[in-house]
């Protein structure tokens, strides 16, 4: 029998892979000429129409006489503006996490007594069936806890009777499990392979019911349990801000249209694990903090502006860190003046920076954020405003929770499965059609030719 490696790149993988790529790439004016909105936007940035949604929304242009003006970025849950939600359970002194989950399933903020029973529901969910920890997430762990998260999830499904009821009563008691369950299932995920592949001690902390998410996740990562209320709160304050982005969203829009095949909440929650997986999307906190670790390398004085900018102009010429052309962190695909989420973050940030004795990178970043729109505006057309995203402050913040690198992206999916959870709910409550945009074709059309005259 014929042995060969998994991960092999073998000589004909690679000369069949030139051929394909060789028939894969399209025209680039062909776009142009049919009008073909790439990645669904317009060149301001604008989304194509696809649905409605009463679940959130963002705000970049406000319409003066007709005409499109950009505005400070707003973002609504439920109609409610992101920062009085914040400023509410913040000034009270309470976790927000449990609560605006609440209200982005119910439509509604909760009373009291409704959300203490909606936290107690909650806690309830996370226990994981028998033996699961030990037959599937201890076995073969991947590298990239996206990955494991994904497939115990799939996993997740075997162990449902209820697995392809897709009513509304059914499906929202798996979102409720599973918005329970993701910290568990990317924690002990981390665990499994810091002890296999790092050598490091194995610890699987048994959860606390009466803990709020925030403090669940660092209770169960951390060896010894501990952490300080300051660092549970803004802990909780990043769920908050990454729970929902609207329905366009790349990982959103994959729940609506995996949702409209009329397939189960498992299969669906794991594709939009995938994409939140890509650097594009959910990774790109993870480059930033890369990019900044570059940064911090190869600039003499950190508050040096001349040096800053110099640095971040080789970034946009391919002459620096990946060789991408980008500065990770800045610009949107909707936001231009500013994106709210960044700009709650950094208030609270610089606190945490203060207490974790780390200010001197508190000032680096905020010096890129003022420098870098206005390196790029040099650069490069802009067709709208550049600012900082949350991606920017969000890998800092987990740098200084001392949370691992590879779980910055699984924690995006912690918060995101409730804006999920919301819109899956929507898409199949509303009964709509099966997502399928069109495709034009451009390839010229061929005779066959038999094998033998080839």
């Amino acid at each position: 029998m014929h042995e060969y490696e998994f991960s092999e790149l073998t000589p004909e993988i690679l000369d069949l892979s030139k051929l394909c790529m060789n028939t894969s790439q399209i025209d680039p004016d062909l776009y142009q000429k049919y009008d073909v909105k790439r990645g669904l936007r317009d060149i301001s940035g604008q989304g194509v129409l696809a649905g409605l949604t009463e679940i959130g929304e963002i705000m970049a242009y406000d319409m003066v006489d007709g005409n499109m003006v950009p505005c400070q970025g707003k973002l609504y849950y439920r109609g409610y503006e992101i920062r009085d939600l914040v400023s509410g359970f913040v000034s009270e002194k309470r976790f927000g996490f449990e609560e605006i989950t609440y209200l982005l399933l119910f439509g509604s903020l909760p009373d009291p007594q409704a959300l203490s029973r909606f936290s107690e529901l909650l806690s309830s969910y996370r226990s994981l069936p028998t033996h699961f920890v030990r037959d599937i997430i201890m076995k073969a762990p991947s590298k990239d806890m996206m990955n494991t998260l994904a497939r115990s999830v799939l996993t997740l499904y075997s162990y449902d009777d209820r697995a392809d009821d897709i009513s509304i009563p059914n499906v929202l008691r798996q979102c409720l499990q599973l918005i329970a369950l993701f910290p568990l299932l990317a924690v002990y995920a981390y665990q499994a392979y810091s002890h296999y592949h790092d050598g490091k001690s194995l610890y699987i902390h048994t959860p606390k019911p009466e803990l709020s998410t925030a403090e669940h996740i660092l209770y169960t990562l951390r060896p010894n349990s501990s952490y300080t209320e300051l660092e549970a709160k803004i802990l909780d304050l990043a769920l908050v801000l990454h729970m929902e982005h609207g329905g366009g969203n790349n990982s959103t829009f994959t729940t609506h249209v995996v949702s409209s095949s009329g397939t189960d909440t498992y299969s669906a929650v794991a594709s939009s694990l995938g994409s939140l997986k890509g650097p594009r999307h959910g990774g790109a906190n993870i480059k930033v903090v890369k990019m900044f670790e570059d940064m911090k390398q190869k600039l003499t004085r950190w508050d040096d502006e001349d040096e800053v900018a110099a640095y971040l102009t080789g970034l946009l010429h391919k002459d620096g860190f990946d060789h991408s052309g980008l500065i990770y962190g800045m610009g949107h695909a909707v936001y231009s003046l500013s994106d709210p989420r960044a700009d709650i973050f950094k208030s609270f940030v610089q606190n945490l920076a203060q207490a974790k004795d780390r200010m001197e990178e508190f000032e680096l970043y905020s010096l890129v954020e003022r420098l870098a729109p206005q390196v790029i505006a040099k650069d490069r057309k802009i067709y709208k405003g550049v600012s900082a995203n949350v991606d920017f402050y969000s890998g800092f913040v987990y740098s200084m929770l001392d949370l691992p690198l590879e779980l910055y992206t699984p924690i995006f999916a912690m918060a995101r499965i409730v804006g999920w959870s919301a819109h899956r709910i929507e898409e199949l409550a509303n009964n709509g059609k099966i997502i399928r945009p069109a495709y034009k074709s451009v390839a010229e059309k061929q005779d066959y030719v038999k094998l033998t005259n080839r």
